[in-house]
């Protein structure tokens, strides 16, 4: 807990405790039942997905158009877990 002491006062306060929480925090499921929302995980999380896409040569619009086992397919070939995605 020495970690979350942000302003080295040597207590932990409830923002220092609230934030330290925050950090450990690694997937949206997990932010939404500590605190109710999704936190940053809305924002980023489609942008990672399609930087990923995009490193593996892959186009999202190609792949909304493919059924579902070209796409599953096409994502594995790359090496990319096709159960990440969302189309």
């Amino acid at each position: 807990m020495k970690w979350m002491d942000l302003n080295r006062d040597g207590n932990v306060d409830a923002a220092e405790a609230y934030f330290g929480m925050e950090m450990l925090c690694s997937s949206r499921e997990e932010h939404e039942a500590l605190f109710g929302d999704a936190g940053d995980f809305d924002e980023d999380e489609a942008e990672d997905y399609d930087d990923e896409l995009e490193l593996a040569g892959l186009d999202r619009e190609e792949l909304e158009f493919m059924d579902e086992d070209e796409r599953r397919e096409a994502l594995e070939d790359t090496g990319l877990d096709p159960d990440d995605f969302d189309f």
